[in-house]
């Protein structure tokens, strides 16, 4: 029997079966009676459902995680959502670190690919200095939560909601020990701007975090290019979204529209954060209008950056892909930022990524649409199940809460890795909810690398084709 040799298995191989193998496991520790709370119980699919939104720091579920699990599931559910945001790879690298073994030059490939990282050289340096920066962040941010729970609940049950919801929010996942989110507490600062404050540095990504703590500690004031796209788009994403979900909300009673000018401004800015990746709301999504929906469907599909704990398209990918527009648009040769020149390498990734998630994302929406009953009551949709002949009296009477622009909401937030919802994750059938943790795990590993780890190797002809020109646009 021919041997299948380890280091002859592509990193984005490695990497995503990792990620598997994580939610299994999370997904058998789930499914044991002790982790639901008496009374409850769920089902394989439920228990596996909520492990890959734990492990893809996305934070939809199907049932209300505060209510059903118990505290040891919900421990399992806190370890799962670490493990997702720091990386498979990077934590048992680390574990293989300080027990004194050996990191390999394969190893550290696969580590590169999982931090999102330029080169093999030094990753394990930039590995130990990411992890101390993380235990850092979800230390002082869960340190601030208690204080800004401890308002509402005995002291020790405000520190144990404070590290879960700052590792959480750090990690950009999401997941709430709260019923309503964080809803209940729209109005207490402490809580809100400490959480959008986690989301934007677990967001921003750790080769930016790297870069400006070398901007400061060296006297190379100079950040690299990903470090300038990252944070002037995050900057222009959060600060436009908060200014157009404040005046598209603010008259709206559901929503901000009976708060006071402070906390609407303060709710605005954390909806703004939280859109992008991370889930968490403070105002009921069910009451928004249609505007601020197809806001938040821009901003979650844009997503994070790279090498961060959300998901997305990537703010340097959006960066990128605009630049190279302005390149067709000045009828330029080379495409330039900041006085550097790119790649064209890099802007044929950014495309391919751009193509496949719009792909992946119009495929999944149609086969929900045609694999779960969609409301249908209005004179449109009757005259349109007339004409199809598909009318019966169930079309009519038994209607679900699913309609196209909610389905578009929930595969977009489970894409992005954000984990905001209304509602209609609980009425999806079997089908629809393994589409959605497909949709969960490639929108974590990303659907690039997804699509790489199960192509063949490069090949690399000698030879070339003629060249011939299209008509296009």
């Amino acid at each position: 029997m021919k041997k299948i040799s380890f280091k002859k298995i592509l990193p984005s191989k490695i990497l995503v079966m990792s990620f598997i193998i994580i939610i299994l496991i999370g997904t058998f520790f789930l499914s044991l009676p002790f982790a639901v709370n008496k009374g409850h119980n769920i089902s394989i699919l439920t228990a596996l459902f909520t492990a890959t939104s734990a492990v893809s720091v996305t934070g939809l579920t199907l049932v209300d995680v505060s209510k059903v699990f118990s505290p040891f599931g919900k421990g399992i559910i806190l370890i799962l959502i670490q493990l997702g945001g720091l990386g498979i790879m990077t934590f048992s690298t680390l574990v293989f670190t300080l027990i004194g073994k050996q990191i390999g030059y394969h190893e550290r490939k696969i580590l590169k690919e999982d931090l999102n990282s330029y080169s093999v050289g030094g990753v394990i340096r930039f590995l130990k200095r990411i992890v101390l920066i993380v235990i850092g962040i979800e230390v002082v941010g869960a340190g601030f939560l208690t204080l800004g729970f401890s308002n509402t609940m005995p002291l020790k049950k405000a520190m144990i909601y404070g590290i879960f919801h700052s590792v959480s929010a750090f990690c950009n996942a999401g997941f709430s020990l709260f019923s309503d989110s964080i809803v209940k507490y729209s109005s207490n600062i402490t809580v809100t701007l400490t959480i959008s404050i986690l989301i934007s540095l677990g967001g921003i990504g750790f080769a930016v975090i790297n870069s400006t703590i070398s901007y400061y500690k060296t006297g190379k004031k100079r950040y690299n290019l990903t470090s300038k796209l990252a944070l002037s788009i995050s900057f222009f994403l959060t600060l436009s979204g908060a200014i157009m979900f404040f005046i598209f909300e603010r008259s709206n009673p559901g929503t901000l529209g009976n708060m006071g000018i402070i906390d609407a401004l303060n709710n605005s800015f954390f909806q703004s954060v939280t859109a992008r990746t991370a889930g968490f709301n403070s105002i009921p999504m069910e009451n928004i209008r249609p505007s601020t929906l197809f806001l938040f469907l821009i901003l979650m599909f844009i997503g994070a950056s790279p090498g961060s704990t959300g998901g997305g398209l990537k703010t340097t990918t959006l960066g990128i892909i605009m630049f190279y527009v302005l390149v067709i648009l000045r009828n330029e040769k080379n495409l330039i930022i900041s006085n550097r020149r790119v790649s064209w390498e890099v802007l044929h990734r950014a495309m391919a990524i751009l193509v496949i998630s719009l792909l992946y994302i119009t495929i999944v929406v149609f086969l929900i649409l045609m694999t779960n009953k969609i409301e249908s009551t209005s004179l449109m949709g009757i005259a349109d199940s007339i004409l199809q002949g598909t009318l019966h009296g169930s079309n009519i009477i038994q209607t679900t809460n699913l309609t196209l622009d909610k389905v578009i909401f929930e595969v977009m937030s489970a894409f992005a890795t954000v984990g905001v919802s209304q509602g209609i994750t609980a009425d999806l059938n079997v089908f629809g909810r393994i589409l959605i943790i497909l949709t969960m795990l490639i929108g974590r590993v990303g659907p690039l690398t997804f699509m790489l780890a199960f192509s063949e190797k490069l090949k690399v002809r000698s030879y070339k084709y003629p060249e011939e020109n299209i008509l296009i646009g």
